[in-house]
């Protein structure tokens, strides 16, 4: 009788089985690191004063809205405020529409969508001003924090009653990288991208990933931290060069990124592409095109068939997912409300 070494049989169940369960991680199994996430940590809020300045750009936001409804009155549509229309005459007058016939408008948030055609491309920018950063949140798909979590852009902005969404960073096709949403911190792994901070005194900054820990972030007043990158712009300068490319990433593609003209002003710019209609933008063309917007510091987030922009319940971009216009599930949101 001829005798087997059950080892090499064990040995292979053994990798068999380890090769599977790799497999089913990485892009099937839902690994839920925290559960039914709602809450936020405005604590950080509590001692911020808001400036003489910023108060003074959202009065005179609010002066500029009355006296579009006194221009109303006399036949006449206004549909930007002036720091709006000062963007579009620095891009391009011709190139530019309004996407609604009123700007958004309460005692806390302003928002303007205008639509660019630039590079044979449909840019999309939400310029939003905000009397508080704390007004500028963020969403995780299904309120859960974890990988191969996913919800289109559209329905977690729905779920949260947002009145503007952009989609996130994607944090959960990640490892590693920052992530801090909402004041509180879920990862704290160094990763290798840019990370961008936003403050909750309404600045925004782009810092190296070995900088500083998500805990020091966290405690020196960042509200919301995203690891996906590169940074676009920073003190009014284009820090990408003309051949930068995230990863694999075609060089023209959607792309979805925040500015910032001044504390407590941003702007969410989404651009639509890989199709007849729209070619897609490279990272140095975006860059130019946020510069011209008149931002000082400028963030790529996750693009492709990510991409995505909501207003009020409605998608207003075309995000392009395997060749069809149609949106994918995302990790993440970004939202005014």
């Amino acid at each position: 009788m001829k005798k087997y070494s059950l080892f090499p049989i064990c040995y292979g169940i053994a990798l068999t089985a380890f090769t599977v369960y790799l497999s089913l991680d990485t892009f099937v199994l839902r690994d839920a690191y925290q559960t039914d996430i709602a809450e936020m940590n405005t604590s950080m809020f509590e001692n911020i004063s808001v400036s003489a300045e910023t108060n003074q750009s959202v009065s005179e936001s609010e002066t500029n809205t009355e006296a579009a409804s006194e221009s109303q009155k006399h036949g006449k549509k206004h549909h930007q405020n002036d720091s709006v229309s000062d963007t579009t005459e620095a891009v391009s007058e011709q190139t530019a529409q309004n996407l609604s016939d009123l700007p958004y408008q309460d005692e806390n948030i302003q928002i303007n969508l205008t639509e660019y055609y630039e590079n044979n491309t449909k840019i999309y920018v939400a310029d939003i001003q905000l009397t508080s950063a704390e007004y500028l949140k963020t969403a995780f798909a299904e309120d859960t924090y974890g990988k191969n979590i996913t919800a289109k852009t559209s329905a977690i902005a729905s779920a949260h009653h947002a009145i503007l969404a952009i989609n996130g960073d994607y944090y959960g096709a990640q490892e590693k990288g920052c992530v801090i949403r909402n004041g509180i911190v879920y990862r704290n792994t160094q990763g290798s991208n840019d990370v961008l901070c936003i403050y909750a005194d309404g600045t925004l900054k782009i810092i190296s990933p070995d900088e500083y820990t998500a805990e020091e972030l966290a405690a020196q007043g960042v509200w919301q931290a995203f690891s996906f990158g590169p940074g676009l712009i920073e003190d009014s300068q284009i820090t990408v060069t003309q051949n930068q490319e995230v990863g694999k990433a075609m060089a023209s593609n959607p792309r979805t990124a925040v500015g910032i003209i001044e504390p407590n002003h941003y702007v969410f710019v989404v651009s639509d592409g890989r199709t007849t209609e729209s070619e897609g933008l490279s990272l140095y063309q975006l860059a130019q095109f946020m510069q011209k917007l008149g931002v000082t510091t400028a963030y790529n987030l996750d693009g492709g068939g990510s991409s995505t922009m909501c207003f009020n319940g409605e998608v207003i971009n075309h995000p392009t997912t395997t060749g069809n216009i149609k949106e994918r599930g995302v990790s993440d949101i970004v939202y005014i409300g």
